[in-house]
């Protein structure tokens, strides 16, 4: 469906990057696919041992089995399910999403608050879980996988837009408790992304405005991106991978856009 999009394909970047991740131990939600799948690929590159989180069983294992992680079966809109997840993680990437396109006024209001249990509650629970482990040991990396969203708004959108800035606020209130304690926290700011997130939203933008997806796609998506591609998971990874590295410890409390220079204009 994405294939009308020019995609000059990006060099990837070799496997870990320059970043040594070895001993420590990272927690990706949403792991099986798109952003948390490139995600947890690169940390296992970079040494780190992966614990995939996701509520697809054949995705979390697959992505696991294929980094030599740990796959985790878990629907991050139970709190009680996050109990079953491991503490002593030194590297936390909140990942997991989902979307819903309405008018605010056909919004249907249990929609829009699963989109906050699993996009601001369980991220919230999952660092109140890990922060201790991480304060012990002197140090620690929250990485939370906002969007341009969590900086601006579109239509249509409001649950998404609400919870990524929920979780732009919970992240610096993080990077300013943890900063004592060695512990980063920063949001990375993706445009669209390449992802099954984005494949949903552009079949369901295409059905609201009466066009067809490649017309979403140059008229509607990308419209305000100088940049006329969609980003690719590796590269949003690319990122996160840079903010876990020792050299970046002076970096927190940030939002790292990477939306093609749509915030420029």
């Amino acid at each position: 469906m994405t294939s009308e999009t020019p995609r000059p394909a990006p060099r990837p970047a070799p496997a870990g990057a320059g970043v040594d991740l070895t001993s420590r131990t990272a927690l990706v939600t949403g792991g099986g696919s798109g952003i948390g799948k490139a995600c947890a690929a690169a940390l296992a590159g970079a040494g780190a041992t992966v614990h995939v989180v996701d509520r697809d069983a054949e995705s979390a294992r697959k992505a696991a089995a294929e980094i030599g992680g740990e796959a985790h079966v878990v629907d991050l809109a139970d709190p009680a399910a996050l109990d079953t997840l491991p503490t002593e993680v030194d590297i936390l990437v909140n990942n997991a999403g989902l979307q819903h396109v309405a008018p605010l006024t056909e919004f249907p209001p249990e929609r829009f608050d699963l989109i906050q249990r699993v996009m601001v509650t369980a991220p919230f629970l999952l660092m109140r879980r890990s922060l201790p482990h991480m304060y012990g040991q002197g140090w620690g990396r929250l990485i939370n996988v906002s969007s341009v969203h969590g900086l601006r708004a579109s239509a249509y959108k409001s649950a998404y837009v609400t919870a990524k800035h929920a979780l732009e606020g919970l992240s610096k209130v993080a990077a300013i408790e943890g900063a004592p304690h060695g512990v980063t926290s920063n949001c990375v700011n993706p445009g669209y992304v390449r992802t099954p997130l984005v494949e949903n939203q552009i079949r369901d933008q295409a059905a609201a405005h009466g066009i067809s997806a490649g017309d979403v796609l140059t008229d509607v998506l990308l419209t305000r991106s100088p940049v006329k591609r969609l980003l690719e998971p590796e590269e949003v990874a690319a990122a996160a991978l840079w903010l876990c590295a020792d050299h970046s410890s002076y970096v927190t409390g940030i939002s790292l856009p990477l939306d093609g220079g749509w915030g420029a204009g």
